[in-house]
C-alpha cells in the first residue's frame, strides 16, 4: 500500500514534523526516508546546542516568532523527557562604540518579540556575569539556554516510531514520478509510492525541489563553521555564552564563546564557503557542487559585494594566530596555546539570484509537494513550531485529511 505521507530528511525539522503529524493525522501512514544510515547526521549533528532566545531577528518574522515560541517549547520538551539542558543566559559584548549603538537597537528588537529581562551592562556590571569577558558594555539575555540536539532528535524520532511512523535510512532520493493520485519516490533503497511528500532535506532541499520538476528560486550555498575548543584548564574563562555584536549584512553570528551541554567550552564558528555541501574539512571538495554555486549569477553579485569579507574569514580558517585574535576581542586572556581544534558544521544558507542572503525560513508548497528550502539556525531552537506550521500547510493541502 502507498503512504499517505512522506518525509524526505532525517533532521530535527524533518523528524519534529513526522511527531507532530502522526499525532495529528492519526489514520496516516507515514513514513521518513534519510539517506544517511543514521539520523541527524548534517546540520543537526553538528549544531552548537544552543536554545536560541530570538533576540536577533527582525520582529514579525517567521524566525522571531518560531524562535520566541520555540525556546520555551524547547526548554518544556527537555525537561519533560529528561534530556539534559540548562536555561543559562548569554552576554552580547559591544566591543567598539559603533558596536554599542547596536545594542541599544537589539535590545528593541528582542523586547518587540517578546523577550523579558534584557538588560544592558556596562563594564564592571557585565564583568560580574562574565569575569574575563573584554569589551565596552553588554546585553544579557537571560532566556539563552543549551542542550543537545541529537538526543532531542532522537527522542522525536522515537516519538514518531511510537505513533506508528517508519522511518527508513540509507534512502537518497534519485527521482520522482507523479501522476494524479501520487508520487512514485525512487531512492537507493527501493520505490515508495506516497500521496504527498514534505521535503526536509536540509543542505539539499532545493536539489529535492529541482528534482520535483519545481523552481526554488534560489541556491542552497554552503558555509562551512569551524571551531576550537578550550582546553579543560582554561575553560573556566567562561562561564555561560558570550556572543559579539552581529553585524547586520550578514545572518552570521560570528565568533562566540559556547559552554556546551556536557561541559566543555568552545569558540567559533567562523563562516567560510565550503566546496562540497557537505564539506566538513578545509580539504573536501566536489568539482560539480562547486561549480554550480560559481555559475550562479546571484552567487557572483554577493562576492563582488562582500568578497573583503570572505577573504577575512578565509585568513582566519586557515591562520589560528588570526582566529584567536579574533576570540580576544571578547575574551582578553585567552592565548594560541588555550585552544585546540575542534569539530566544525556546514550552514546550508539560501542565497536569492539577486544575491541577497535569504534571512527568513521559507517553504514552497506545489502539488503534492511541500518543500522547506530555508531553515537555518535557529530552526533547531524552533524545531517544534516549524513542525507544526508545516502540519498546517499539509492541512491546507486538502491531500492528507484527519
Amino acid at each position: 500500500m502507498p503512504h499517505d505521507l512522506a518525509i524526505i530528511g532525517g533532521g530535527i525539522v524533518g523528524l519534529s514534523f513526522a511527531m507532530q503529524a502522526a499525532q495529528a493525522f492519526p489514520s496516516t501512514r507515514i513514513i521518513v526516508l534519510e539517506k544517511e544510515p543514521g539520523l541527524a547526521r548534517h546540520q543537526t549533528g553538528h549544531n552548537s546546542g544552543v536554545i536560541h532566545s530570538g533576540v536577533y531577528y527582525k520582529a514579525g518574522s517567521l524566525k522571531a516568532r518560531m524562535c520566541v515560541a520555540g525556546a520555551r517549547e524547547m526548554v518544556a520538551f527537555c525537561a519533560r523527557h529528561s534530556i539534559p539542558y540548562e536555561v543559562c543566559g548569554k552576554l552580547i559584548v559591544a566591543t567598539t562604540a559603533a558596536e554599542s549603538a547596536r545594542l541599544d537597537d537589539l535590545r528593541a528588537r528582542g523586547e518587540a518579540n517578546g523577550l523579558t529581562g534584557l538588560q544592558l551592562l556596562d563594564r564592571d556590571a557585565m564583568r560580574q556575569v562574565e569575569p574575563h569577558v573584554g569589551g565596552l558594555r553588554a546585553l544579557h539575555v537571560p532566556a539563552t539556554g543549551i542542550t543537545d540536539y541529537s538526543l532531542v532528535t532522537a527522542k522525536y524520532a522515537a516519538l514518531a516510531t511510537e505513533r506508528g511512523v517508519e522511518i527508513k535510512t540509507s534512502s537518497a532520493v534519485t527521482a520522482f514520478t507523479t501522476n494524479s493520485s501520487e508520487v512514485l519516490i525512487h531512492t537507493r533503497a527501493g520505490n515508495f509510492p506516497a500521496r504527498y511528500v514534505v521535503n526536509c532535506a536540509g543542505l539539499y532541499s532545493d536539489r529535492i525541489a529541482q528534482l520535483a520538476g519545481h523552481d526554488p528560486a534560489l541556491i542552497l550555498v554552503p558555509f562551512r563553521g569551524e571551531y576550537y575548543d578550550l582546553i579543560p584548564a582554561r575553560a573556566n574563562l567562561v562561564r555561560n555564552l558570550i556572543y559579539p555584536v552581529p553585524d547586520p549584512a550578514y545572518p552570521f553570528l560570528g565568533v562566540h564563546f559556547t559552554r556546551r551541554i556536557h561541559g566543555n567550552v568552545d569558540a567559533g564558528p567562523n563562516a567560510v564557503l565550503a566546496f562540497r555541501r557537505e564539506g566538513y574539512h578545509r580539504t573536501d571538495f566536489d568539482l560539480h557542487e562547486t561549480m554550480e554555486v560559481m555559475r550562479y549569477f546571484g552567487f557572483r553579485v554577493m562576492a563582488r559585494q562582500h568578497w573583503k569579507n570572505g577573504l577575512s574569514e578565509m585568513q582566519r580558517s586557515w591562520s589560528k594566530r588570526k582566529f584567536v585574535s579574533s576570540c580576544q576581542r571578547l575574551l582578553p586572556e585567552v592565548q594560541m596555546q588555550d585552544m585546540t581544534p575542534g569539530g566544525s558544521g556546514v550552514r546550508a544558507q539560501a542565497l536569492a539570484p539577486d544575491g541577497t542572503l535569504v534571512d527568513d525560513f521559507r517553504f514552497l508548497p506545489r502539488g503534492r509537494f511541500l518543500h522547506v528550502l530555508n531553515v537555518p539556525s535557529p530552526a533547531a531552537t524552533a524545531s517544534l513550531p516549524i513542525g507544526r506550521e508545516i502540519v498546517q500547510m499539509v492541512r491546507q493541502s486538502a491531500l492528507i485529511t484527519e
